[in-house]
């Protein structure tokens, strides 16, 4: 019969179809060879590709050597039978298979073989941590093996085990398909079998119960880190019942595949049934049923006697798992009365207050030091600490990066995007504890083209958090710089860092199929001088060096030695700790700032039992240079890679102190630790058991609604624990009592100071210091937030005539500004808690941006405000607190008017704002106190449900409200805070 023969050209599509893959494949492995070279990595691309391969090769012949040797040996020994209606049906399916037997026999074990190759090359990491497994140096409590066990060696035996599994099962299905197809096993009325086909199945069943078997046995140490409803680890029913059943089970199973073995001689299946039926049997009644009744009859009416020692070894392992087991408790008697000169034991805590709040200023930041349009920063800035005037001090701080998006739509084309517009420039810093007289941060470093105090240093950001997805750049092309300061053009630049790869050669063409970009071909803007820069954001360069790491979920910049770098926290994790509680890191590590915001986010991890934060990791925001460090030198899991990835990891005794200074305790471990230690601060496991002394994390009330509960998140400041010597730059969180009381139950606070020493960090670094309060009641964040806004009290701030309550409301209501509360900081000082909240004022207009314009606070009961810290501390402490927070002298700032819009560019960092022009002071007085008689006489009307009347007092509010704008200087708008 004649073929009609294939069309040339379709022929030569395929062909070309065929080529273009091939090639598109050989070019993306070309250009990650490239990249990891560049970077100087190529060692760990190389060791994974190695190791891939290796696994892959020998999982896949494995599945593809015993599925052909099952299809191969069952078809060998087929019977030939005479011709028979039990062996005719068959007969017809025999000729259907037969034209493409051959074929069959070799692609199908070889598409397995795929399959199963696939698999096992995911699984590099735990075969690789399997081999360079490291011990803990400590036993489980149960079985006295070492955690290294656990860690290491007991993920990759489970894996083999169900690997083995997959292949024995596969192997029986095709033995089992091929005999039946070949009447080696004929079924109808009376089914019978060949001997060939009895061995055949026999042996590998017999292998296969006795993988069953070890699995048995080996689950009897997977018991260690099952989850239960009340706790990760074993308990009174697994450690009595569980684990001898796996055991006789386990010798059952190889009891059962001797019965398998012995059909060879009794040429019988009857044995090996009866075997499996008793095993399953075995399974069912002292698997499942015997430890339910111990659980039902004995440990349920005893449980907490019987319970309370394993929950004590699931205390001690979290506690030391997750590295909290040496936190420093300290019971709190909390004084709620403020009295004068009670911040006096505080003074130096006082001035480390920070006030400007890196998740709101970001417009702010924008609209006066961005510059221009196509300049951008993150919408949650970071906080470090620089030497200022002497002072070390929290800084607020981010990177000026570039922001295509930006740029007018007529400029926007490849030229542009990729080999003009190339980098951000420099960073922009004002310090945390102190604004300007108009409310605006007090910027230090940030304006291009006039010197900061963190001159001279490289400004230029090619590697950043929002850096274009790659750029060309060298070859002597000029590109992008910064907008000429005079105003008369723009100041170019050519790139001359070392990081990026060589787009000479061959390496333009597999750039150009990488990107599927013409243009790195035919553009004269690609030179054989040309480098391209990929793989740009900090996260991701670390990830790619790094792929045994879960990442911190925030990258902060800092200026060192001249060079903007990018820090990154990385950490090892294990969800194979022996009694460690089992967390699930992207939801511990939720708050509301990651749910509000983009450029934060939770950790995108899963389940572990085991943290540490063993790496410090840097990249040189200019030339990409990506740099770890040793942070962590006792962690087991750490040495493992290390040892896996020799010379990936740098020692600690490498970091510089100039970089040691920036170091900072990592806020995702932090946030894990405080979820844990939420339930894990007490260590009595009788109390534990009954959960009566749990805590819970507040949610924060500045950003949570009705609808939507969002954890309060932790703040970085400089604060000084009862019992410190003196502050230190720390993490610090509140916890109130589960259930329904809003009052605080405990203070926790991480000092984060490494120090300044080279190769050597703080010995203070980590501690975490816990107080738990006992004395007066105090309250919880939502109950002081809630009473600072319906606050009747009015500031002793001349310029503030208004009660705290009703500057909200009326600043809201004028319809041209809105009311932004930030981050409401709780610090242990004068004897209790003292809150302090920042209170912003942004016009509804566009270009405007949030200032900073007074600031309440709260001790016990009571509360003030006041335009500056000093003057509310004063305020709440009888007139004299104690203390200077530094920010005296800043005058008042006023309420955005309507339509103002505040100036877009800011001043130097060394200049001030002009000041505005004098008010009306007699009339503004005037008007505002017949604004708050209005509103005490709409809330009253509200009160009695006179609706007419509220209106009323709506208009007279109005009309009260016009007049102390009209009262105010030009532009300004009505006087407050």
């Amino acid at each position: 019969m004649h073929r009609p023969s294939r069309s040339p050209l379709v022929t030569a599509l395929v062909v070309a179809a065929a080529v273009i893959l091939l090639l598109t494949i050989v070019a993306q492995f070309w250009t990650e060879v490239l990249w990891y070279e560049s970077v100087d990595f190529v060692g760990v691309f190389r060791t994974q590709i190695v190791t891939r391969l290796l696994l892959g090769i020998v999982a896949g012949l494995v599945m593809a050597v015993l599925a052909w040797s099952s299809i191969h040996i069952a078809y060998r020994v087929r019977p030939i039978y005479a011709p028979s209606p039990e062996t005719q049906v068959m007969e017809h399916y025999r000729e259907l298979v037969e034209p493409m037997r051959r074929t069959a026999t070799i692609a199908a074990p070889l598409a397995l073989g795929l399959f199963a190759g696939l698999s096992a090359a995911t699984q590099w990491d735990t075969y690789q941590m399997w081999v360079n497994g490291q011990p803990f140096g400590r036993t489980d409590p149960e079985f006295g093996l070492d955690i290294g066990f656990f860690v290491f060696t007991l993920p990759w035996v489970n894996f083999v085990i169900g690997f083995l599994t997959m292949v024995l099962v596969v192997a029986i299905i095709a033995a089992a398909f091929t005999h039946y197809l070949y009447g080696g096993i004929v079924i109808g009325a009376h089914t019978r079998s060949t001997q060939a086909a009895r061995v055949h199945l026999s042996v590998l069943l017999a292998v296969l119960v006795l993988v069953r078997a070890v699995a048995f046995w080996i689950d009897r140490y997977n018991l260690a880190t099952a989850q239960s409803t009340r706790m990760t680890g074993i308990q009174y029913t697994e450690a009595h019942a569980v684990i001898p059943t796996k055991a006789i089970l386990a010798i059952a199973a190889i009891m059962c595949a001797g019965l398998f073995v012995s059909t060879i001689w009794t040429r019988s299946w009857r044995l090996p049934i009866v075997g499996v039926a008793v095993l399953v049997v075995c399974v069912i009644a002292v698997g499942a049923i015997y430890p339910a009744l111990v659980q039902s009859l004995k440990v349920k009416p005893s449980e907490k006697s019987l319970e309370v020692p394993y929950i004590q070894r699931n205390i001690d392992a979290t506690r030391a798992a997750y590295g909290f087991d040496t936190v420093k408790v300290q019971s709190y008697d909390t004084k709620t009365v403020a009295a004068p000169g009670q911040l006096r034991g505080d003074a130096a805590t006082i001035p480390g207050i920070r006030l400007i709040d890196p998740n709101i200023v970001s417009p702010t930041f924008k609209q006066l030091e961005a510059s221009k349009g196509y300049y951008q920063f993150p919408d949650v800035l970071d906080v470090d600490r620089y030497l200022i005037d002497g002072t070390l001090t929290d800084t607020v701080i981010a990177a000026r990066e570039i922001d295509l998006n930006g740029i007018p739509d007529g400029q926007r084309n490849w030229l542009n995007d990729h080999t003009v517009y190339t980098h951000g420039f420099g960073v922009v810093a004002a310090k945390g504890n102190t604004r300007d007289d108009d409310g605006r941060p007090t910027f230090f470093e940030g304006q291009i083209g006039r010197k900061g105090a963190l001159d001279p240093y490289e400004p230029r950001i090619y590697f950043g958090e929002n850096s274009p997805e790659y750029s060309v750049v060298g070859g002597g092309k000029k590109e992008f710089d910064y907008p000429d300061p005079s105003g008369t053009g723009e100041i170019t630049n050519t790139y001359a860092g070392k990081g990026g790869v060589p787009l000479g050669g061959v390496n333009r063409l597999a750039y150009a199929m990488k990107y599927k970009e013409v243009n790195f071909i035919l553009s004269d803007a690609v030179t054989a001088d040309s480098k391209i820069l990929d793989h740009r954001t900090p996260r991701e360069r670390v990830q790619r060096v790094a792929p045994w790491l879960t990442l911190d979920g925030n990258a902060y910049p800092a200026v060192v030695d001249g060079r903007v770098l990018w820090i990154l926290d990385g950490y090892t994790t294990s969800a194979s700790y022996p009694y460690s509680q089992m967390t699930t890191l992207n939801v511990v590590t939720e708050d509301a700032v990651t749910r509000t915001r983009e450029s934060v986010r939770a950790v995108q991890a899963g389940q572990v039992n085991y943290v540490r934060n063993s790496v410090k990791a840097t990249v040189d925001a200019y030339d990409g240079t990506v740099t770890l460090y040793e942070w962590d030198e006792q962690d087991p899991v750490l040495k493992a890679w290390m040892q896996i990835f020799p010379g990936s990891v740098k020692p600690l005794s490498d970091i510089k102190g100039s970089l040691m200074a920036h170091l900072r305790y990592p806020e995702d471990l932090f946030k894990v630790q405080r979820t844990l230690l939420s339930r894990y601060h007490d260590r009595d496991a009788s109390t534990f058991f009954t959960g009566q002394n749990f805590w819970r994390v507040p949610d924060d009330p500045t950003q949570s609604t009705a609808d939507e509960e969002l954890l309060q998140p932790p703040y970085y400041l400089s604060l000084a624990m009862p019992g410190q010597g003196s502050p230190a730059f720390s993490l610090t969180s509140t916890f109130m009592p589960t259930g329904d009381r809003q009052v605080l139950s405990g203070f926790l606070a991480a000092d984060g100071d490494a120090g300044n020493q080279t190769g050597k960090k703080s010995p203070e670094y980590g501690t975490m210091r816990l107080l738990e309060m006992t004395g007066g009641t105090v309250n919880g964040p939502g109950q002081v937030f809630n009473a600072m806004r319906t606050s009747p009290v009015t500031s002793k701030d001349p310029e503030l005539t208004l009660t705290l309550a009703q500057f909200i409301t009326t600043t809201q209501q004028q319809g041209a500004a809105s009311v932004t509360f930030g981050n409401q900081l709780t610090l242990p000082v004068g004897g209790g808690l003292l809150y302090v909240q920042p209170i912003y004022v942004q016009a509804k207009a566009a270009g405007s941006y949030p200032l900073l314009s007074a600031v309440a606070v709260a001790f016990g009961d009571r509360i003030a405000w006041a335009g500056s810290l000093d003057d509310a501390l004063n305020d709440l402490f009888g007139g004299q607190s104690g203390a200077k927070a530094g920010d005296t002298g800043t005058t008042t700032p006023v309420s955005p008017a309507p339509g103002a819009t505040p100036p877009t560019s800011g001043p130097a960092p060394t200049q001030s704002a002009q000041p505005p022009a004098k008010p009306n002071q007699a009339a503004l007085t005037q008007a505002l106190k017949d604004a708050e008689a209005a509103f005490a006489e709409g809330q009253a009307a509200l009160k009695d449900g006179n609706f007419a009347a509220y209106g009323q007092a709506q208009e007279k509010l109005k009309e009260a409200l016009k007049r102390a704008v009209a009262a105010s200087p030009q532009g300004t708008g009505t006087a407050g805070p």
